[in-house]
């Protein structure tokens, strides 16, 4: 029988994100799932060859966009959601906890007047157990905090999406250490998507290769089970949270933390150009810790 959907995979090397197409083979709908937007931290310029990549996939194959899917809101590169959507169109959307994470940034940042923490920004946010269709295939929201309040998988036809909350069975599971994060959280949220079907695949949002392996993104609900290093079968949750608050506490601050989290909770769009037409990002000096809060 043939596959009723493709998953094609984009691998960015700047920020070791991946982001992905998702076809329904037979109505060719797709919906985009946590994709880039180049950022040059030392010029403060955009760049669009991370999202041009994906618009020369869908133009290519005939795809008609239906969704644009952010699992959370990213520390560690900026979306290029609302640039996709202005040339593909399809519906932003996250979950619906993105309130917390807005409510908690837009305060870091001083946002301004205008911007409300209420999630409008996004076309639509996700209720945990949210079915939703891509063409003719049933997808479902499943909710997966610990690693932001916010952070959701997609289950779509034998797949999962896990955004950050795991990786490769080398390299483990997300920090829990950002503001709303929650180690045992965590534990509880990882445990919800190993009690998926054995055979589902399952496909990660970032790879960090260890001992020199070429970095890989697709691997399976039982292959973590048996090896993931961190939460493989017989791993407690009081293990587990040790584990997690000792190596949490020697990871520095991501890189584009301060500019990629105020762009992705407008869901990817940039700040208003002010009157001399130029947009700003806000660096709050002195206001995070030289580890992650």
């Amino acid at each position: 029988m043939a596959a009723s959907i493709t998953v094609q995979a984009f691998f960015d090397e700047a920020t070791c994100t991946v982001s992905y197409v998702i076809v329904d083979n037979a109505s060719q709908c797709a919906a985009i799932v946590d994709p880039v937007l180049d950022f040059d931290f030392k010029s403060g310029r955009t760049g669009t060859i991370q999202a041009d990549r994906l618009l020369a996939y869908v133009k290519d194959h005939g795809l008609q966009v239906q969704w644009i899917l952010e699992t959370h809101a990213h520390a560690d590169h900026l979306s290029s959601a609302r640039y996709l959507q202005g040339r593909v169109g399809g519906r932003i959307a996250i979950g619906e906890h993105i309130r917390e994470v807005q409510a908690t940034f837009s305060k870091l940042y001083n946002l301004e007047r205008g911007f409300l923490p209420d999630g409008r920004q996004f076309d639509h946010l996700f209720k945990d157990d949210e079915v939703f269709r891509i063409g003719g295939i049933e997808a479902r929201a499943l909710l997966v905090p610990g690693h932001t309040p916010a952070d959701l998988a997609y289950v779509v036809d034998g797949a999962v999406f896990v955004g950050d909350t795991l990786f490769m069975p080398d390299v483990g599971t997300a920090r829990a250490d950002f503001p709303g994060g929650d180690a045992p959280t965590l534990y509880r949220s990882v445990h919800r998507i190993l009690a998926l079907p054995p055979e589902t695949r399952m496909y990660v949002c970032h790879d960090y290769p260890p001992n020199g392996r070429a970095p890989a993104w697709e691997t399976t609900v039982a292959a973590q089970r048996a090896g993931n290093i961190h939460v493989r079968d017989g791993v407690s949750e009081a293990e587990f949270v040790r584990m997690r608050k000792a190596r949490d506490a020697t990871l520095d601050v991501p890189t584009l933390i301060l500019p990629s989290i105020q762009v992705n909770i407008r869901a990817g769009e940039l700040p208003a150009a002010e009157d001399n037409g130029v947009s700003y990002l806000r660096i709050p000096i002195n206001a995070l810790p030289s580890r992650a809060p």
